[in-house]
């Protein structure tokens, strides 16, 4: 008996049995490297042309027309398609969207040599005389043998325009000297101290028909267009229809043209005590002020502006005034050219007085006859105007909205900052009906230049200007 032979009990117990030897007939294959490696070559390709077939570009969709596309393709596809190159030939039928420049022009170019600022002969004027023997040097302690950075002290300090109230006289050395320093001078401190010294010696009101300090030397105008022209006052612009793009202007505007505002605002308020300037000289002061606004660079200064605006439509008297009105009116019409700057030109005018308000009427109306000057059937007065505006076919594909939209802009400062056209009625009432036309005859799909600017500016003055 063999020792791993099971007992006798275990034979007889079934759960102890051994499981049955089952043959097995069929013996599977061996796999080598040889096939594993076969097998990892052929699922790669697969792998390679799936790829290939998802990267393919398909152009053959793109180049079809919309009456070639197969029944397999999506119908809505197909639909869409022929919407989007609807949409692309109506764009193309409207023209493509013009590129129209912002309003600025240039009103400064190259600078000339300036006047010089050293005086030898101010350090013998009695002015600085007075001071230096009066009790105040004694604290102060200042010589006469530095000329002009003695007077630059006093100046910056404050100390000047007291003593010219004190002695009631300004020389002639030490007018010219604050004067050339509040226009040439590149000293900031310097700068702002002659124009104060200026403007509170011209606005000084103790005085009611006189100035209360003897200047032996008064600037007048050709003085100022000098320091205009010495920094580069483009005044061909003034003669030139066509005014020079900002966009090309690389360097600043000069700094002087702060003082040079306050002066000549200052001169202004002072007529009664001494008239500055003549009637001509004082309109084309204005046109000046107007060339400034025209200057995108001069966007700072718009407080002064208005301010120098606004003493210069004052300083005329009432018949003066109704001449000069139309002739600065029809200067700006004639030079300005026809785009935005036409439109800045006329809103730049503040509206705070009734003389502003009619001249930024007059200057509306100026632009708007010279709009119309080339037409067959010119226009000769506020009638022709809106009947002309009237006629325009908005439908008609060569409308110019741009100019459209000009014209409406001239229009609404014509009519609305003039208080004498409201007592007409023909005028107020043509005017109405044409608002009523761009608001509701220019649809609101209308997708030309400028189309909706027209349609909304109309529908403005509809609901909130007229009717009110």
């Amino acid at each position: 008996m063999d020792v791993n032979d099971p007992l006798d009990f275990e034979l007889e117990d079934e759960f102890l049995k051994p499981p049955p030897k089952v043959s097995n007939k069929r013996r599977k294959k061996v796999i080598g490297l040889d096939d594993l490696l076969t097998d990892h070559l052929r699922e790669q390709e697969k792998l390679k042309e799936e790829q290939n077939e998802q990267e393919k570009p398909k152009t053959k969709k793109a180049k079809k027309d919309a009456s070639s596309y197969d029944d397999d393709e999506d119908p809505r596809e197909a639909y869409l398609t022929k919407l989007v190159e609807k949409c692309e030939n109506q764009l193309k039928d409207f023209g493509e969207e013009e590129d129209i420049p912002l309003w600025g022009v240039k009103v400064f170019g190259d600078k000339k040599a300036f006047p010089p600022l050293e005086f030898p002969e101010l350090g013998s004027c009695k002015l600085l005389q007075s001071f230096l023997n009066s009790e105040l040097n004694s604290v102060v302690e200042l010589a006469a043998e530095k000329g002009d950075n003695f007077l630059e002290g006093l100046l910056i300090n404050g100390w000047l325009p007291k003593l010219a109230f004190l002695c009631g006289h300004i020389e002639k050395p030490v007018a010219i000297w604050s004067f050339n320093t509040m226009l040439y001078s590149s000293n900031e401190e310097l700068r702002n101290s002659s124009s104060d010294f200026w403007c509170a010696v011209l606005s000084s009101r103790k005085e009611v028909d006189q100035l209360p300090v003897e200047i032996g030397w008064f600037p007048e105008y050709s003085d100022l267009r000098t320091a205009l022209d010495t920094h580069g006052f483009l005044f061909e612009f003034s003669s030139s229809g066509e005014p020079k793009n900002l966009d090309s202007d690389t360097g600043e505007p000069p700094q002087n043209i702060r003082a040079w505002l306050k002066f000549v605002t200052a001169c202004c308020l002072i007529r009664s005590k001494r008239p500055v300037f003549s009637v001509v000289e004082a309109e084309e002061l204005i046109e000046i002020i107007i060339c400034l606004f025209l200057d995108r660079q001069f966007q700072g200064l718009l407080v002064l502006l208005n301010d120098c605006v606004e003493a210069i439509v004052n300083y005329f008297t009432d018949q003066e005034w109704h001449s000069s009105c139309e002739n600065i009116a029809k200067f700006i019409a004639s030079r300005v050219s026809k785009d935005l700057n036409c439109i800045q030109s006329v809103e730049c005018i503040p509206v705070a007085s009734s003389r502003c308000k009619q001249l930024k009427s007059a200057m509306a109306y100026q632009n708007l006859l010279s709009c119309f000057d080339g037409f067959l059937c010119q226009a000769h007065n506020g009638e022709d105007i809106l009947r002309l505006l009237r006629a325009i076919n908005f439908k008609d594909k060569s409308c110019d909205f741009f100019k459209m939209y000009i014209h409406l802009v001239l229009t609404e400062n014509w009519v609305l900052s003039n208080s004498l056209i409201e007592d007409n009625p023909v005028i107020y009432e043509m005017f109405c009906l044409f608002l009523r036309q761009c608001s509701s005859l220019i649809s609101a799909s209308d997708l030309r230049s400028y189309a909706s600017k027209v349609r909304h500016r109309a529908a403005y003055l509809m609901h909130f200007s007229i009717y009110k």
